[in-house]
């Protein structure tokens, strides 16, 4: 039930209210602002002249010494003054002066010309959503041109070329039909056509020059022996307080090694897994990734498999970095799956054992991130690991390896719950109620694909007509058995009546198939056993006078409760 009131509150003139405009600019924010001239304010750039209209009318306000006005500005190059008579002639005004301002319409044009460059040449290129929006925002005039690169750049990996084209120049890669990669481009200058082929020859040149530098550090990487590169990494620091490259990569070792034998993973196996633990990060410290680090792993796999690595091995160097992102691709092999999970779980747990655990918005070293991409890959494989006595494992690699300043009950204890949380979010992701999330994540994070499979079965079940009666069952029994004191043996000759034996029997036969049986089956096993309940509190008096007989009914909910609990805390969840 909710109390509300209703106040009627006098309007205001929009003319009167319009001027508040100017707090509305002074009050944003930006990750990176500056001030210029005598004035204090800080904005993400200088702000030269201001357009404020109602009707044809000027709304007047001043912000950093500049005074609204009707008067706006086009193109730097192409473009003069304009004055805006009236808001609706604003766009119109302003493309005179060579500006789209409408950033859809703007985007709208630079991917429709390069659909014609691409028809007219029979050319293919990805529509990259977040290269055509940074470039949309470069650009006020947008005018597509095509340009090219010697053919013999195409030796090198077509990902250096891509990087190249995309992360440093902003140009759009073009393919031919069959999906290989030509010596073309498409880029966006702001401006028209003037001058045309000056422009396109400056961005070749420009290319070139990129090119020809992966081409050089290609070449130098090649001539690099692995076990060269890795030794160079014990010269590179992780973190002051956790070491170096080389130090985190022997405590990976020892987590994938673990994870192994918990997978019951065979010896040979577990030699990939040594190997590729030994080497996953020695791109760091080649040429290529210096200059483009957005290649690590990528080069690493390349580089990995040209020096006859195994296949799998090298696959994995790349996969380990995945997920990137909250929705990006998983590894797909099971070697790049395990050795992610290590380098992630162990991540999070040395910055943990040192106290560096993140707070608010505050994570400077991703440590969500990684939890995250931990949580998606085991629900990705299926694999039920033991979260909780793992990570248990992972402190004790930490405090061995010299660097846990926290006590190992700290460390747990923050890292189960940081990985809940994340756990309980990608349980929202996936809309389950959050009385239903309480229930399943009572208990520590742990066996995440169970966990999820769980959630989904009661979250699915909700709306059906046994599931209110069930719960309410199921909760009547967990929360009878909280006054259990002490473990007995049940013994059956104390019971009184026909339900007491029949709620012993599924006891019995609880504790002989419940391992055995999957989420499902338990949850249908659960809803069979309704109506035994039922009866049995129908007909007996739990808390008897007798004590020997309180505490035999008690002993046997109690033992009926922990199958109960192992699936959820069913008096957490709402059913009415």
């Amino acid at each position: 039930e909710y109390i509300y009131i209703e106040k009627k509150v006098t309007g205001i003139e929009t003319k009167t209210l319009l001027p508040e405009l100017k707090k509305i600019i002074t009050d944003m924010t930006f990750p990176v602002s500056m001030h210029w001239g005598a004035n204090e304010m800080r904005y993400i750039r200088p702000i030269k002249w201001l357009v404020a209209l109602f009707g044809e009318e000027v709304v007047p306000f001043e912000v950093a010494g500049v005074e609204t006005g009707n008067m706006s500005r086009g193109h730097r190059f192409l473009g003069h003054e304009t004055v805006i008579p009236e808001p609706k002639d604003y766009e119109m005004k302003l493309l005179e002066e060579f500006v789209v301002a409408d950033p859809f319409k703007r985007k709208a044009a630079i991917w429709g010309q390069i659909e014609e460059v691409c028809a007219e040449k029979g050319w293919i290129v990805s529509k990259d959503e977040e290269l055509l929006e940074e470039v949309n925002n470069l650009v006020e005039y947008p005018t597509v041109l095509e340009g090219g690169f010697e053919e013999s750049y195409l030796d090198l990996p077509e990902e250096i070329l891509i990087t190249s084209m995309k992360e440093h120049q902003r140009y759009f890669p073009v393919f031919n039909k069959e999906g290989q990669l030509l010596p073309h481009f498409i880029t966006v200058r702001n401006g028209n056509h003037e001058h045309f082929e000056t422009v396109v020859r400056g961005n070749e040149k420009v290319l070139r020059a990129r090119l020809s530098d992966g081409e050089f550090f290609y070449k130098e990487d090649l001539k690099m022996k692995i076990e060269d590169a890795v030794a160079k990494l014990s010269h590179i620091v992780f973190h002051e307080k956790l070491g170096s490259l080389s130090e985190k990569m022997k405590r990976v070792e020892q987590v994938a090694l673990l994870l192994a034998d918990f997978l019951s993973w065979s010896d040979s196996d577990k030699k990939d897994v040594s190997r590729v633990s030994e080497i996953y990060k020695f791109d760091l410290v080649t040429n290529v990734v210096g200059e483009f680090p957005e290649l690590q792993g990528i080069m690493g796999e390349k580089y990995a498999r040209i020096q006859g690595e195994k296949p799998e091995v090298a696959t994995a160097i790349r996969e380990h970095y995945m997920p990137t992102s909250a929705e990006g691709p998983l590894p797909e092999t099971e070697l790049g799956s395990l050795l992610a999970i290590a380098d992630k779980l162990e991540t999070l747990v040395s910055f943990f054992c040192v106290g560096m655990i993140p707070t608010g918005s505050q994570d400077p070293f991703s440590l969500r991130r990684s939890a995250f991409g931990v949580m998606r890959i085991l629900l990705n494989t299926g694999w039920n690991l033991p979260l909780a006595e793992l990570l248990k494992e992972i402190v004790t690699i930490e405090r061995n390896a010299g660097i846990a300043t926290l006590s190992d009950e700290e460390i747990y204890v923050e890292a189960q719950t940081f990985l809940k949380n994340r756990l309980r979010v990608l349980l929202q992701d996936q809309k389950v109620r959050l009385d239903i999330i309480d229930a399943v994540t009572s208990e520590d994070a742990n066996f995440v694909p169970d966990i999820m499979e769980r959630a989904k079965l009661l979250n699915d079940s909700a709306q059906k007509d046994w599931f209110r009666p069930t719960i309410e069952a199921l909760s009547r029994v967990a929360n009878l058995a909280k006054k259990h004191e002490e473990n007995i043996e049940i013994n059956d000759q104390l019971f009184e009546n026909e339900a007491e034996k029949q709620l012993f029997d599924e006891l019995i036969s609880m504790k002989r198939d419940f391992a055995s049986l999957t989420s499902k089956e338990r949850l249908e096993r659960f809803r069979e056993m309704r109506g035994a309940i039922d009866q049995y509190f129908d007909t007996t008096l739990v808390m008897s006078e007798e004590k020997e007989r309180r505490d035999n009914r008690l002993e046997v909910l109690f033992e009926l409760a922990e199958f109960i609990k192992e699936f959820a805390e069913m008096d957490a969840i709402h059913v009415k």
